[in-house]
């Protein structure tokens, strides 16, 4: 970037923007179909940065951290899945950017909905660091609300 004006990739960095936001939109297809998802995408030492005042927010170091830290005590207080539905997919250098609402009902029959955006750096078709936003006040009622 000079002076502020984007400069345009190579034919070959938007190739790989190109293939890494399909990566992506496939495994959120997946995800809403129950069939798989953006987790088993991760790299072993991927870390994962959760933003905000939760009980969860921070980075954890590897995708074993992150699973065993929030994803598992997630999906053992839920009834139902969780279904992504994606608004919309952004891609630029080595990240894609992922703006997507999602729900599912709780153990306790409560709806959960929140609205995330998800940043994620891929390489070589793996997600190597993400960053997630989101309502981290929705999260952490469903949270404390329900015991795994």
């Amino acid at each position: 970037m000079k002076d502020g004006q984007n400069t345009p990739g190579t034919p070959r960095d938007r190739q790989i923007e190109e293939a890494n936001k399909a990566t992506i939109a496939h495994a959120f297809e997946e995800w809403a179909a129950g069939t798989g998802g953006p987790f088993g995408l991760l790299a072993d030492d991927a870390s994962w940065t959760i933003v905000g005042n939760s009980p969860v927010s921070r980075t954890y170091e590897s995708r074993q951290e992150f699973m065993d830290g929030v994803i598992h005590p997630f999906n053992a207080r839920m009834a139902s899945p969780l279904v992504p539905a994606v608004r919309s997919l952004y891609a630029e250098n080595d990240w894609v950017i992922a703006l997507f609402d999602a729900c599912g009902t709780a153990r306790d029959g409560k709806p959960y909905r929140n609205t995330y955006s998800w940043y994620l750096r891929l390489q070589d078709g793996r997600i190597v660091e993400a960053i997630a936003f989101f309502d981290t006040i929705a999260f952490t009622d469903l949270w404390n609300r329900i015991t795994p």
